[in-house]
């Protein structure tokens, strides 16, 4: 659905019909992140502070502070997903703040960015700023300012800025051999959120509203880090499994059976349901049932952190909620699915 600029005078009937797409499903495909790569390189090759950029990408800068201190830097913002403004601004809080989490750091501070037609009503966008709020307050930190502009389609989203040991920063590249992969939540938000199907909403929408904060406490909580962390959102668990392998230059097996699924995610797909940002992914086993493959491959907001750590941690783990889906083997960087 394409939204014209006659939309910031239109009547409001809600955020959602003014969006053509919502959430992470309206990321952009990773050949446009790659673009900045080069320019990133070349930064960091001037500047020794760089500790993590986009050459090779992964979830949040860091940038050395001083002595046991980095900054970590993340932003992250979407059109929505949802007509009710509190869970709009909670949910995209939630997915800023997970890329900080995902790098081993701690949640300091944001700044709102904030894009709303002339037609959605003052209390809305407060509301939307407000439940932001709330969330960053729930994970130790503040919103302490931000942007506001006027523009056809809403988005919402914040600029994250955390704390973290440089000597303790979590990355994507680092799997070995021998470890075990774990996901700390549910597939399938983006396919819930196509159907619009009210029995299973709910509980998409409670899954996004989480923070990786708790399980991030489970990572720190191990006796020895962990070997390889990232959070599964827009391109899905099998896109960000994908990078990981690539990075760790190993082979990321996965148990399609064994992967989490929010209630009715797998139902959905069965009956055809995909989100605007599906693509076929060639060279995917055929084994695979299409719907169960159409989950694996599903667009998340705010979804969980993927991680692979060594067999004794994955007890402590499982305890905090986390999900055994498959193993880390020598081999080319790439995803297997079983």
């Amino acid at each position: 659905m394409a939204v014209s600029r006659s939309a910031e005078s239109a009547p409001y009937t809600g955020l959602r019909a003014l969006a053509g797409c919502g959430g992470c499903a309206a990321k952009a495909p990773p050949e446009v992140v790659s673009m900045l790569a080069g320019l990133a390189a070349a930064a960091g090759a001037k500047d020794s502070a760089v500790l993590v950029g986009l050459a090779p990408a992964d979830d949040a800068v860091v940038y050395q502070l001083e002595g046991d201190r980095a900054l970590v830097a993340t932003v992250d913002f979407f059109p929505p997903l949802v007509d009710d403004p509190t869970d709009y601004g909670t949910i995209a809080a939630a997915n800023a703040v997970s890329d900080v989490y995902a790098m081993g750091g701690t949640v300091a501070f944001a700044l709102a960015i904030s894009g709303f037609p002339v037609s959605v009503p003052t209390a809305v966008v407060a509301e939307v700023n407000r439940a932001a709020a709330n969330l960053v307050g729930s994970c130790g930190g503040a919103v302490l300012g931000g942007h506001s502009v006027r523009c056809a389609e809403p988005v919402f989203g914040l600029c994250v800025l955390g704390f973290v040991d440089p000597k303790r920063i979590w990355r994507k590249a680092g799997a070995r051999e021998g470890d075990v992969l774990l996901l700390s939540k549910p597939l399938g938000t983006g396919l819930l959120l196509s159907s619009q199907a009210p029995e299973w909403l709910p509980g998409a929408i409670g899954s996004m509203r989480k923070t990786n904060r708790a399980a991030a406490q489970a990572l720190h909580a191990l006796p020895a880090a962990p070997h390889a962390v990232t959070d599964v959102t827009g391109f899905g668990l099998l896109g960000h499994a994908e990078e990981m392998a690539q990075q760790s230059n190993a082979t990321l097996q996965i148990e399609a059976a064994a992967v989490p699924l929010l209630p009715g995610a797998l139902q959905v797909a069965v009956a055809g349901v995909r989100t605007s940002a599906h693509r076929a992914r060639p060279g995917l086993p055929v084994s695979v049932d299409a719907a169960l493959l159409a989950v694996l491959q599903d667009p998340q907001t705010s979804g969980g952190l993927l991680v692979a750590v060594s067999a004794a941690a994955v007890p402590q783990l499982q305890t905090a909620g986390f999900t055994v889906i498959g193993r880390v083997i020598a081999g080319p960087g790439q995803v297997e699915i079983l």
